[in-house]
């Protein structure tokens, strides 16, 4: 990935311009993973919807799960207007939540929300936080780490990498029991040979205690 991918000024250029982008795969394959752990979620339960970008995904969440309490953030203003237009667009008016915000530092919330938000989601922002290096990886988790709610809260995080949460410091391992929730393939194969690829979908769930 390029450098800039970390700079918000990569991404104001970029969305004065994009209208809508999904990374790594549609927002309707992403959405059959998700729905299963969004499915038990009472109402009024807190989504947060991390780097939400010009992707549609959010549309998904309302038309499936109007109940639920979606957030979405991200740090350019002219993301969470496509974002807007685009509920706007398909439901006649905007209900859900939208916030500029840069998610490598405190995520900020009703205080009452803190530690209780049941899931974090993200489509490849981790691997735009990564352009920055591994510490802007950990405040990202230690970010996430504080909203969610303990006992039941997941992160679910979809990247290209299957590697994305090793890296040198344990950091956020101490945070987060870390596991695959699944893969996705890349798309169809030119020829039979060619070998599998895929994008990976992590599971993180919150540790009650931290060192």
């Amino acid at each position: 990935m390029p450098a800039d991918f970390e700079k918000v000024e990569y991404w104001r250029k970029r969305f004065a311009k994009e209208e809508s982008f999904e990374w790594l795969t549609s927002s309707g394959a992403f959405f059959s993973i998700l729905e299963p752990l969004l499915t038990p979620l009472s109402t009024g339960s807190t989504v947060l919807h991390l780097g939400s970008g010009t992707s549609d995904l959010h549309v998904y969440f309302r038309r499936h799960f109007p109940q639920l309490q979606v957030i979405n953030m991200d740090y350019e203003p002219l993301a969470l207007e496509r974002g807007k237009a685009m509920e706007s667009n398909e439901f006649g008016n905007v209900e859900m939540g939208y916030q500029v915000q840069d998610v490598t530092l405190p995520l900020e919330l009703d205080l009452g929300q803190r530690g209780k938000v049941r899931i974090v989601i993200d489509k490849s922002t981790v691997d735009a936080v990564s352009c920055g290096g591994d510490e802007n990886v950990i405040k990202m988790a230690e970010a996430i780490h504080d909203m969610l709610d303990k006992e039941e809260g997941v992160w679910i995080s979809l990247s290209f990498s299957d590697s994305r949460f090793e890296m040198e410091s344990k950091r956020v391992q101490e945070l987060f029991e870390v596991s695959v929730l699944t893969k996705v393939a890349t798309g169809p194969k030119r020829l039979e040979s060619d070998p599998d690829i895929w994008h990976w979908c992590w599971l993180l769930r919150p540790r009650a205690t931290t060192t």
